[in-house]
Formats: C-alpha cells, structure tokens, sequence
C-alpha cells in the first residue's frame, strides 16, 4: 500500500461513527496481548458484519477521531519471552486468517494501520480465546452465542463435500445395513419403497451420498475403518478409556468409522450396574440401571454430529466407577444448555449441516433438535442427576452423565414431586452439587417453597424435607438459630473454662451447617465469641492477648467496691 493509498484509507476510517465493531483507533497505547486481543476482535466482527477487513489504527484519538501520532514501531517491538511481536502475533492467531501491517504518515504524524482478514469457517480466536467488539468495547465472543453462531454459519460444510477417491466399495455392507433398518424405524411409510433401493439408491434418497458420489459423511457414518485415510487429515474416530477413581487407567479401546456402530461399541465396554434407590413410605427398593441406553446413544450421536472435524481430533469417552465423561472438539453453538431446554424449537445453526441431517434421516438424533431438553428429562424420571455440560472451554463440549445417586433427599423428592417443572429440577440438581444459581431463581425456589439457606448457601427446603423423609440430614445442612449456638457456648465455658479457640474451634467445626466453607464457620464462632462478650457482656478474656492466646470465662457479678 503506497502512502498515498495509506492516507486516503485512515481518512475514510476517520469518517466512519465511532462505535463501529470492526474498527478500532488507539492513540499510543500498544500492550502486545491487547494487540493480539484486538486482532482476533475485529476479525470476528469483520465476519459477522460481513466486512471484507477489520481494522487497527494507531495515532488516532479514539474519541475524536484526531489524528495525535504514535511512537509504536511493530517491525522492532517486542512480545513476551522477548520474541518479535509480529512473529508471536501470527503464531497466536488460530486460524490465522492473514493480517498486515502498514507505517506512514498523515497530518505529519506518524500511525501504525493492523488490517486483518475476517474469520471464515470458523471463530479466530488468540492463543486460544475468541474475542469480538460489542460496540466500543472488547469482549469474550463466548458471552454473545448469537455473534459466534453467525461466524459458524459462514463456513463451507466440510461433510457435504465429496471425497473423490472414495466409491461404493469403501462402505462398510454391515453399517448400510444398519442403516437401511434404523431409515425404516424412522420413515415407515417408506419401508416398501426401500426394499426395491439398491444400495447406491438408498444412500441417495437418506442425503448420506450426493448422486452417487461419495461424501465425507458418508465415510464417517459408514465408512469401513480402512478406508479412514481418505478423510485425513481429518479424524473420525471414537477412544473410550476405563479409568478406576483415582484416574488411573484400567483399560481402553479405540474404534474408527463406521460412526453408526459406535453406539453399540460403547454400549458392550461400559459397564452398566444396577442402583437400588428406596421412595419414601415403602420397604421395597426401585431398581435402575446406572445409565440409561438412550441416554448414552443420544450424548454419543451429539458428539458425533457436532465434533469439529477440522480439529483432527477424537471424540473421547472416559469411564469412571460413577460416570461417563464425553468429549468433543468444537464450541457449543447454542450458547447455554439452559437455552436449549427452554426453547421448543431446534437450533438456528448446525457445525455440520449435511452430516446432521444424514444422521436424522438414519435415525441417530432427534428430528426437532431436542435430543438435550429428552436427556434431561429423562434424568428427572430415573430420579438420577441431570447431565453436567462443561462449556468452560470455548473450543470444545465436555458432557458428564452421572451413574450414582449423589443425595438421597434430592432422589426422593423427584419421586415425590411429579409435577416440578424441568427447570426447577435442573435448579434443585444444581443446589445438590453445590452448584451457585442466579439470584433471581432462588428467589423463585424460595417462594416455591423448595430451598431455604442464605444466599448462596442453599439447601432443599424443610417441608420437602419432611416429606422425603430425611429431616436429620436437613438439619446438618441448614444448622441451629443462632440462640442454640451461644447456649452452646456458654455451656462449654461454664462447664470447662477458661477455653482456648483452639477448644471453641474443635467443638464448634463439626456442629455448624455442612454448607459452610471452613472459614465462614470460623467467622462464625468469632461473631458468636463477640457477640458474648461485647453485646451481652456473658463472657471475657482472661488470657494474656488475643488470638491463640485468649481464654474465655464466664464474667463474674461485679462487687460494690468494684462498681464504685
């Protein structure tokens, strides 16, 4: 870019308002991981805005658009661990979509000019976090689901596309058949017509093969393991891992396409026990298998249509004596699992379109896309945990399902309360894993009458306690009034004093709440100690110093004398 062109382009960006997502002015501020930060910001929101660059410009009053100079050189900064900043920038760019660098002049005054190409298939993120500008600022593309799921609908679809190595013979006969059965349970209405199909026909009319022609999802539905090269560099693969509970490896078992096994796979390596729960009002248990199968098909076939193939990696299931932890490559497109069970309708955006729809018409997810919202309900109706997703990541979707009762009250109370809404349900599991929720529906809960505690130390309520059935256990959680406690106290005292904190610390860690951390308790016991001394004047110190070095008593009545 001549500095004739470089002029003409600042001035243009000058003219431009002030809130503009994908383009930001900095005076002379230039930190090498803001820089970084910006960069990845404005290629997202190049993207969304369907702008052909993003732009970073220095010498350029943010406000005012006036033009004030800059003393950055980019060819000669440095970035951390002292390498140059242009290097460490491209290397922490991923994808990295291509960005350049410009230095002139305009007014007289040196500015630095960063264009950066938008994110095409995919968010740009820097050093492994996407950003994007909302407005005037910067932030976390994970905190705007709706920005992210309009990148991802830009991107070509990787599993429509065909293989053109790939025929017919690189199917495996087993899986078609699998498939042909699983089309029928979908569409009985078409089971005569498939009789008279031909494989090749078949494969066209299910939208697994294009006229014919081979696609990538075809290979990873139904592929034989030997011909999974023809998807590199690609991975189309599925690793399930026994692990004891110390997270020592017991065993483990790889499987490569076809993808339509899996489930069956995986179903013949876990092992599936059975969970005797007891209801309230009866001596005979309910029995339940650890997991449910649908459940697991369901959490696996998510997996499978949603990994980000692009990553080369597997979809990985990891077994542990009480859960089975799946995980996938790719960030979760709806934003919140919250969103999800509450909408009816199915997804705005699929990662893989072509794969997705393949696998309805195969009968592996859920037509409406609410094969979430059915997990967890059909949790709440086995009574078990609801399914944990951890998006802490924004590159990849890890799905814990839970194959042990965690808390007998929670348990009973699904078998006693048939007509909790699924979200008080999800709530109520959250509190039972001591999982913080949203002020708002703890207010709710409340009203409900389902949880009582301070916030954010809360437990199922008393009356649903009673109802289970487990009134000690409520109790243990919920703790005493504060009157109980300094009876407590001064009990210990009259009986033992003068006591040490250590004493008061030893008797009084195992009586309050189990909701309180170690410290909450402790300031506890130094309210009540307070409290004693100072307000009801009870007690004193009759040791040498604060702290370790106090001794409590009772405070004696004073004498006349001392009273004069």
């Amino acid at each position: 870019m001549t500095g004739p062109e470089l002029h003409a382009l600042i001035e243009r960006l000058r003219a431009e308002p002030q809130e503009t997502e994908w383009l930001e002015f900095k005076a002379n501020r230039y930190e090498p991981q803001e820089i970084g930060e910006y960069l990845s910001a404005l290629a997202n929101a190049a993207a969304v805005h369907g702008k052909p660059k993003g732009y970073l410009v220095f010498g350029i009053q943010d406000v005012t658009h006036a033009v004030v100079g800059t003393d950055f050189n980019p060819e000669h900064a440095k970035a951390k661990g002292n390498q140059p900043l242009l290097i460490w920038l491209a290397v922490g760019l991923q994808p990295n979509v291509g960005f350049e660098h410009f230095v002139g002049t305009v007014g007289g005054k040196h500015v630095v000019l960063f264009t950066v190409n938008p994110a095409f298939d995919r968010p740009v993120k820097f050093y492994g976090e996407a950003f994007i500008r909302v407005g005037s600022s910067k932030t976390a593309l994970s905190k705007h689901p709706e920005k992210e799921r309009a990148i991802w609908s830009r991107r070509a679809d990787w599993t429509a596309q065909l293989c053109e190595r790939a025929t017919l013979d690189d199917l495996d006969p087993a899986a078609i058949e699998k498939a042909r059965r699983e089309y029928k349970v979908k569409f009985p209405a078409k089971a005569a017509d498939l009789e008279g199909w031909d494989d090749a026909t078949f494969l066209n009319k299910a939208k697994v093969t294009i006229r014919g022609q081979i696609t990538h999802a075809a290979l990873i539905l139904l592929g034989k393991d030997e011909s999974s090269p023809l998807l590199s560099p690609a991975v189309s693969r599925l690793s399930w891992f026994l692990k004891d509970a110390g997270n020592r490896e017991q065993d483990y078992e790889h499987f490569g396409p076809p993808a339509i096994l899996w489930a069956g796979n995986l179903a013949g390596k876990v092992r599936n026990l059975t969970v005797r729960a007891l209801p309230s009002g009866t001596l005979f248990p309910v029995e339940l298998l650890q997991y449910d199968t649908w459940v697991l098909r369901e959490a696996l076939h998510n997996c499978i249509a949603h990994q980000d193939y692009g990553m080369n990696a597997r979809i990985n299931v990891v077994e542990f004596p009480d859960r089975l932890v799946f995980t996938n490559q790719g960030s979760f497109l709806p934003g919140s699992v919250e969103s999800v069970i509450l909408q009816d309708s199915p997804p705005e955006v699929y990662r893989n379109p072509f794969l997705a729809e393949a696998m309805v018409n195969l009968n592996m997810i859920d037509t409406q896309g609410g094969g979430i919202k059915r997990m967890f309900t059909t949790q709440a109706k086995r009574f078990f945990p609801m399914p944990d997703y951890d998006l802490s990541d924004p590159g990849r979707v890890v799905v814990t399902i839970r194959g042990r009762i965690l808390d007998e009250r929670y348990t009973r109370l699904l078998m006693e309360r048939a007509d909790l809404d699924l979200m008080s349900v999800v709530l109520l599991d959250k509190i039972q894993k001591g999982i913080r929720i949203e002020k708002d529906d703890a207010v709710r809960l409340r009203r409900a009458g389902l949880i009582e505690g301070r916030f954010p130390n809360l437990v199922v309520s008393g009356k649903i306690a009673a109802v289970t059935g487990d009134q000690a256990q409520h109790i243990r959680k919920r703790g005493f009034d504060n009157r109980y406690y300094r009876d407590l106290l001064l009990e210990l005292i009259r009986e033992h004093g003068p006591v040490s904190p250590e004493v008061i610390n030893e008797l009084f860690m195992e009586k309050l709440p189990d909701v309180l951390t170690d410290e909450q308790k402790r300031a506890k016991i130094r309210n009540l100690t307070f409290d004693l001394a100072h307000r009801r004047g009870l007690i004193q110190n009759t040791g040498s110093a604060r702290g370790k070095g106090a001794r409590w008593s009772i405070r004696r009545p004073q004498t006349n004398r001392e009273q004069k």
